[in-house]
């Protein structure tokens, strides 16, 4: 289950699963951004290339928005983050870390908002726990399948 983690300028989504697969089969998911779409039922559509300091154009189900992240880290089978905004007004930064285990990959995702505009902009914000929790589950049953 996704965690919830608020307070007045700050306001961060984490989740966790343990995946039956090794890491490089869960990075090529999370990479292949054509792809995304035929597992990941939280996104309509990526545009771009998924590399270092390559900007994304993704569409979901739940808003009308494109939003335009950059990838700020990208250490392969390991962590990646995409950014938008600008602090100290107001960034969004999703975290993806894969750890190799005994028996697969733990993958955890951590979306983070943060800065000054947060508090005008969290009450149009969606729930992003059910949202996590069905990412992390397509992405496991995608990874083990």
């Amino acid at each position: 289950m996704a965690d919830k983690n608020e307070s007045a300028f700050s306001l961060r989504y984490a989740v966790k699963t343990t995946i039956a697969a090794p890491p490089s089969r869960v990075w090529a998911k999370l990479t292949d951004a054509a792809g995304f779409p035929s597992w990941n039922s939280t996104v309509t559509s990526i545009e771009g290339p998924i590399a270092l300091g390559q900007k994304l154009a993704i569409r979901v189900p739940v808003s009308d928005r494109t939003f335009t992240p950059k990838v700020a880290v990208f250490e392969p089978e390991q962590r990646m983050v995409w950014k938008d905004g600008f602090f100290p007004m107001f960034e969004g930064a999703r975290t993806y870390t894969l750890t190799t285990n005994g028996s697969g990959t733990d993958f955890e995702m951590v979306e983070h908002f943060r800065g000054a505009m947060l508090p005008m902009i969290k009450g149009s914000l969606p729930d992003f726990a059910p949202i996590f929790d069905r990412y992390a589950a397509d992405l496991k049953k995608a990874c083990e399948s």
